[in-house]
């Protein structure tokens, strides 16, 4: 079995740990010290919420601000719309931000929510038709209600 652990830094560790059971993931308590915690997403995926100072010891280069530097976008999945919204409101009340306006392209539906210390997540939703024949055979099917939705890459 695989499992996914995404390390990212923070300058606050409890707010972190605030924020992110605030969106509603868990804390294992048996990797989770004054250094880093780590936050269930699912069964499988995991992110190790390490202080600064303890994240540099993973690597030789320099950390990113991620107030003003994006490394990487973290993109997770939702089981529907109103679900990425409900988390996203969740996240907005737990100190993060919403960096830009949601992605509506009809057959995926995409919103933004930069933590505390600047860390983007991406939560997003895709139709399940396009999930699994393509967005073009979505787009093809829907052509009515695609007309006016722009798509990415058009």
């Amino acid at each position: 079995m695989t499992h996914i652990f995404v390390n990212i830094p923070t300058s606050d560790l409890d707010r972190a740990k605030a924020f992110y059971t605030g969106l509603g993931f868990a804390i294992n308590p048996l990797f989770t010290d004054e250094n880093a915690a780590c936050i269930v997403i699912d069964d499988n995926i995991f992110f190790m919420v390490l202080t600064k100072e303890f994240f540099a010891t993973f690597t030789d280069k320099t950390v990113a601000d991620t107030a003003t530097t994006a490394q990487a976008l973290i993109a997770i999945s939702r089981e529907s719309r109103d679900d990425i919204d409900s988390i996203v409101a969740a996240g907005l009340a737990g100190g993060g931000t919403e960096p830009r306006d949601a992605q509506d392209y009809g057959f995926m539906y995409s919103r933004d929510l930069e933590d505390p210390d600047g860390n983007i997540l991406e939560f997003m939703y895709m139709d399940p038709q396009a999930a699994e024949q393509g967005p073009e055979a979505y787009i093809a099917d829907n052509a009515e209600q695609m007309a006016d939705i722009p798509r990415p890459g058009a």
